[in-house]
């Protein structure tokens, strides 16, 4: 057997086994399975883990974010469609409102 089950992949990257199915779920980290269906994690799925937590760390990104950003990848047609809006925006203001609101929340 190569490869890792759910609960070593999550000892040795520091996800929980939840978190690992929720990935796999939102299709960040997919590990291959077994013939009777268990998950294996190889060298690519940890080192994709350990670089989704670095990446998260870094910049503050959300699984949700990483999830939309994954489908705009698969999804030429949302893409584009994502690329026309913001071409028609000013995204200084649109950035100049969201810390508005978030300082209001705060508050």
């Amino acid at each position: 057997m190569d490869g890792m089950t759910v609960g070593e992949a999550a000892e040795q990257t520091g996800w929980s086994p939840r978190m690992l199915r929720y990935l796999e779920h939102a299709e960040l980290v997919v590990p291959t399975r077994t013939a009777s269906g268990y998950r294996l994690y190889g060298l690519r799925e940890l080192n994709q883990l350990r670089s989704l937590a670095a990446l998260r760390r870094r910049f503050g990104v959300e699984l949700g974010d990483m999830s939309f950003a994954a489908r705009l990848r698969r999804e030429p047609a949302l893409r584009a469609a994502v690329d026309s809006w913001l071409a028609g925006i000013d995204l200084e203001a649109l950035e100049w409102e969201q810390r508005k609101h978030e300082l209001l929340l705060v508050a």
